[in-house]
């Protein structure tokens, strides 16, 4: 039986754009069975909440019975998508790129049931194209609609470089949706370009119409595009309290953007929460949501009260980290990577100029300003980093 009611929202909430939406609107209408996709490069370790818009999209249609594939850009990933770019990315070689998607599916498993999803990897086909394929692939599309995009419009202005490579990206893109014989392909807005790439090789070389989906994108924390660049996404891995600290961490104008992305309550719901009135509250409530849907409710519970504790009622957390160690003096620097609270020591600088270190024994707590320093450690001290991360040192 067809879900009308379904159907609408698929083709509504947190979407972009539909190409062409009342032709996939019938489709879905009349029962028709959908093959349809979404690609991931793998060219970091983590799938986040940005990336899980799209993975829910999946999800909508396989509850529907559509045929659902998830398809990791092990190839494409060598060159990396130029779209938003304003610098050439550097080249990713397979063994960087194998150990970046080792838990996609693990991590894509959260939303996506695998008993219903088939998993492929593009290098199965673009690896075998020969330079002649490469050739008639290259002849549907001109190199002035490859430099009319933005981002290769502000390169030329900036006198930065594109290379030839990049105009390849939406043809590689676009053949996926040749060698899967798509009827569908769903995506962020910023994929728009080469998901219509595909579009136009799938009617060439498939003669079918593959319609197009683009969901909008979440932005980060701090309200730029979410990014690890930038260090304001949101893992879907991240433990309970981490992930429930950054949502409580996002501006308040994006709190309706997060609810209706990030969570899967209704418009009546989401209604009658933000009638509570003051943004802290309503953010808590979508924090818990958030967390909820990744780590279940009884944890989801635990992190609220653990962040109520920090942060309004001022106390330490229930469970710290412990960083046991002989050395009984310490650079700062080395101290904040050696305990993983700054990925690197340039980090750790720019987190003790920005006045964010601080080291607490007992009732005492000092801020650490100078990045320089040379700290003395003693048992029990604590190490603390912005509002959310705390190390505990033992003296061994």
């Amino acid at each position: 039986m067809v879900n009308e009611q379904k159907i609408e929202e698929i083709l509504t909430r947190g979407v972009e754009d539909v190409i062409v939406k009342d032709d996939l609107k019938k489709k879905l209408l009349s029962g028709k069975k959908l093959r349809l996709y979404l690609g991931v490069d793998p060219t970091g370790f983590d799938l986040h909440i940005g990336h899980a818009v799209a993975l829910w999209k999946l999800r909508a249609f396989q509850e529907l019975g559509h045929e659902v594939i998830l398809l990791i850009g092990d190839f494409t990933a060598r060159i990396g998508d130029p779209s938003g770019k304003d610098t050439t990315r550097v080249p990713l070689d397979a063994k960087q790129i194998k150990a970046n998607m080792k838990d996609y599916k693990k991590q894509a498993s959260k939303i996506l049931d695998f008993s219903k999803v088939k998993i492929k990897y593009n290098s199965k086909w673009l690896s075998k194209l020969k330079f002649e394929d490469i050739l008639k692939l290259s002849s549907n599309f001109t190199v002035q609609q490859m430099i009319q995009r933005e981002m290769f419009q502000r390169r030329i202005e900036n006198n930065a470089p594109i290379s030839v490579q990049e105009f390849m990206y939406p043809l590689m893109q676009g053949y996926d949706s040749v060698a899967m014989d798509v009827d569908l392909e769903v995506g962020g807005n910023d994929q728009m370009f080469n998901m219509l790439a595909g579009r136009t090789l799938q009617k060439i070389y498939n003669n079918k119409d593959k319609d197009v989906l683009t969901t909008k994108l979440l932005l980060g924390t701090d309200g730029r595009k979410m990014s690890k660049t930038y260090n304001n996404f949101i893992a879907i891995q991240d433990q309970p309290n981490d992930m429930f600290g950054k949502v409580m961490s996002i501006k308040d104008e994006l709190i309706d953007q997060y609810f209706e992305l990030t969570t899967r309550l209704s418009g009546a719901e989401i209604a009658e929460i933000k009638k509570m009135g003051n943004p802290r509250n309503i953010k808590a409530r979508l924090a818990k949501e958030i967390v909820k849907i990744y780590h279940g409710e009884k944890l989801a519970q635990t992190a609220e009260e653990e962040f109520n504790k920090i942060f309004r009622n001022k106390e330490l957390p229930s469970d710290m980290l412990v960083f046991e160690t002989d050395k009984k003096q310490y650079f700062i620097t080395d101290l904040l990577f050696d305990t993983k609270l700054a990925s690197s020591k340039n980090e750790a600088k720019r987190l003790i100029e920005g006045n964010g270190v601080e080291t607490i024994i007992g009732e005492k707590k000092e801020k650490i300003n100078d990045w320089k320093k040379e700290i003395n450690l003693e048992s029990e001290m604590i190490i603390k980093v912005g509002h959310r991360k705390f190390i505990k040192i033992l003296l061994r």
